[in-house]
C-alpha cells in the first residue's frame, strides 16, 4: 500500500498498522518521516475501508527516539519553528483523525516519540518499553506537545516531574500513573519454550529473539483489541472519540450538551437502528 521510504503501511482487512521504519536511528524522526507520516495518515484518513489504526516503530528496540538531534544541534531559532510546527501539524491530524489510533510501544519512546504516542487513543507497551521526555537534557523544552498533551494525561504534577528531570519511566510504572493502559509481558513458559530454542550461551542471540517475541505478542494483543474495536459501531466510536476530545477542554455543560447532540445524531445513522434491532431479536430468543 506504501512506497515510502521510513514508513510502512501493512493493511489487515479493516485495520491499518503504520510503521516508522527508520530502525538504524532508532525510528527518530527527521522532515522527511514528518513528511511521510503526514501522508500516510492521509492516506489512512481517507480511506473508509480502515476502521482502526495502529502505529508501532520497526524493529525491536525503539517505537520512536524523538527528534532527530543530529539534525537539531546546528539548526537557529526560526529553523527550529519550522520544524517544531511540521511535527505538531502532523501529530494534530493523528489526534483529529476520526478513526481510533492505537500506540503499540516497543522499545524507546522518548521526546517527540512520547508526544507520538501521546497523540494516540489508547497505548499498550511491551515490558521492556522505556518512556520519557528528556528534552531539558539537551537544552530545550518538549516542542511538540509534550508540556500540554502528558499533563493531560497523567496530571500537571506527574508530567512536571517527567519534564523537568527528563528521566525515562518503565512500561510498569506508566501503567501506574495511567500513561499506558496496559503492559505485554511474556509468561515464563513464553520464555521457557524460546530458550530450547536458541543458544542459551548465546546472551546477544537469545535477548535478540526475546526481543522479537514480545514485538509480535504486542503487535497481535494491539491487532486483537483493534478487532474488539471494529465490532462496535464506527460511527458511534467516532463520535464517543470526538466527544471525549473536545470534552477534555470543555465545562461540564458543554461537554455534557455535545454529548447529547452527538447521541441524538446516532439516531440518523442506519448502524444505530440495525444493531439495535438485532439485539432486541437476539433477546427475543433467549
Amino acid at each position: 500500500m506504501s512506497s515510502m521510504k521510513y514508513v510502512q503501511i501493512d493493511l489487515s482487512s479493516d485495520i491499518a498498522v503504520l510503521k516508522i521504519n527508520r530502525p538504524e536511528a532508532l525510528n527518530a524522526m527527521n522532515l522527511d518521516v514528518i513528511s511521510e507520516l503526514s501522508r500516510a495518515i492521509d492516506i489512512i484518513s481517507a480511506d473508509e475501508g480502515i476502521k482502526v489504526l495502529i502505529i508501532t516503530g520497526a524493529g525491536e528496540r525503539s517505537f520512536c527516539a524523538g527528534a532527530d538531534i543530529s539534525y537539531m544541534v546546528n539548526i537557529d531559532a526560526v529553523t527550529a519553528e519550522r520544524y517544531a510546527s511540521s511535527a505538531q501539524n502532523m501529530l494534530n491530524k493523528i489526534e483529529k483523525m476520526e478513526k481510533p489510533v492505537i500506540a503499540a510501544i516497543n522499545g524507546f519512546a522518548l521526546g517527540g516519540g512520547c508526544e507520538l504516542s501521546l497523540v494516540c487513543d489508547i497505548r499498550f507497551a511491551s515490558e521492556n518499553a522505556k518512556i520519557g521526555q528528556p528534552e531539558a537534557t539537551i537544552g530545550i523544552p518538549p516542542g511538540w506537545g509534550g508540556t500540554q498533551r502528558l499533563l493531560r494525561v497523567v496530571g500537571p504534577a506527574k508530567a512536571k516531574e517527567m519534564i523537568f528531570t527528563g528521566k525515562m519511566i518503565s512500561s510498569h510504572e506508566a501503567a501506574d500513573i495511567g500513561l499506558v493502559n496496559n503492559v505485554i509481558s511474556l509468561t515464563d513458559e513464553e520464555k521457557s519454550n524460546l530458550n530450547s530454542s536458541v543458544d542459551e550461551n548465546n546472551e546477544k542471540e537469545r535477548n535478540i529473539a526475546l526481543s522479537k517475541l514480545l514485538n509480535r505478542k504486542l503487535l497481535d494483543y494491539s491487532i486483537n483489541f483493534a478487532k474488539e474495536i471494529t465490532r462496535n459501531s464506527f460511527n458511534a466510536v467516532k463520535i464517543s472519540k470526538m466527544l471525549i476530545n473536545k470534552g477534555m477542554d470543555a465545562d461540564i455543560d458543554t461537554g455534557l450538551r455535545l454529548e447529547i447532540y452527538g447521541w441524538a445524531l446516532c439516531f440518523a445513522h442506519e448502524d444505530r437502528h440495525t444493531m439495535m434491532s438485532a439485539f432486541l431479536n437476539k433477546s427475543s430468543k433467549k
